[in-house]
């Protein structure tokens, strides 16, 4: 689809030259004015109206140029690469702008780091991505060494029903024991093996939760109304896998390292 849209797009572009080429070069020249010459010799200037295109000619001539110039292709698509990038980028400052609460201090996320620091960085996550799994040290690591770093947790259930589950125990958990949620965070996140429903209870009650209150609230219809909220603003935000984090201004997706995420950070407190 990509490529049939690029080429379609070179295509038009190509054509279009090619043909005001044909029409420039196609026409007679006037001689100067002031001259007998001139008044005896001027024809009417042929217009594109006049000229008949052959189709099949075009064709060919856009193909021949794409044959021997097919860096023209890679330079269109770098083009509407950085246009919808652009364009991403303007809508996301916008849902940013308008959802700053739901993004940044929405009562069902977990905070870890300053809970009242200059600089705030939001993650998406999934208990049973691998790439989360991994970028838990970059986490860690930040926010040991930025004492002025907010790092907010939004669960983003999205591979599958063990991951549903195992966020309605960590929800339910946050509601209960907020103090805690760090630990429950990094032991669930940090843990080998898949995280399901059974695992996050057992977390859960091995950091003191009670067991029956803990099944009762994870009844609470609230976690589910976050979910949806979540979803929401994932899809506003175009976040479509995780991890994916927000900070500032911008949207950073993937599992970039500790050394971008820095870089972004600091780019935010600049910003301030």
């Amino acid at each position: 689809m990509k490529k049939a849209l690029l080429l379609g797009t070179t295509g038009v572009a190509v054509a279009l030259a090619m043909l005001a080429f044909g029409f420039v070069a196609g026409s007679p020249q006037v001689a100067k004015a002031g001259t007998a010459q001139a008044v005896q010799t001027a024809q009417p200037v042929q217009t594109a109206a006049d000229t008949k295109i052959d189709r099949t000619e075009v064709e060919g001539i856009i193909r021949d140029y794409l044959l021997k110039n097919p860096e023209v292709l890679l330079e269109v698509q770098d083009a509407l690469e950085a246009k919808q990038k652009e364009e991403q980028r303007l809508a996301a400052l916008g849902v940013i702008k308008n959802a700053k609460d739901q993004i940044f201090n929405s009562t069902f996320d977990g905070v870890v780091g300053n809970p009242n620091g200059k600089v705030t960085i939001v993650e998406f996550y999934d208990y049973n991505c691998g790439f989360c799994k991994r970028a838990i040290e970059d986490m860690r690591a930040l926010t040991k060494s930025d004492p002025d770093l907010r790092f907010v947790l939004k669960e983003f259930p999205i591979l599958g029903p063990d991951s549903q589950k195992a966020s309605v125990v960590s929800m339910a958990f946050h509601l209960m024991m907020p103090e805690k949620y760090g630990e429950f965070h990094n032991a669930l996140l940090g843990g080998q093996g898949r995280a399901t429903e059974a695992t996050a209870i057992k977390i859960a009650l091995s950091l003191g939760a009670d067991e029956a209150a803990l099944h009762e609230k994870m009844k609470d219809p609230s976690i589910t109304e976050a979910f949806t909220k979540t979803y929401d603003l994932a899809n506003k935000l175009q976040i479509t896998g995780t991890p994916s984090y927000v900070v500032g201004n911008e949207v950073v997706f993937g599992a970039l390292g500790q050394e971008v995420l820095a870089e972004k950070i600091e780019a935010a407190k600049a910003a301030l």
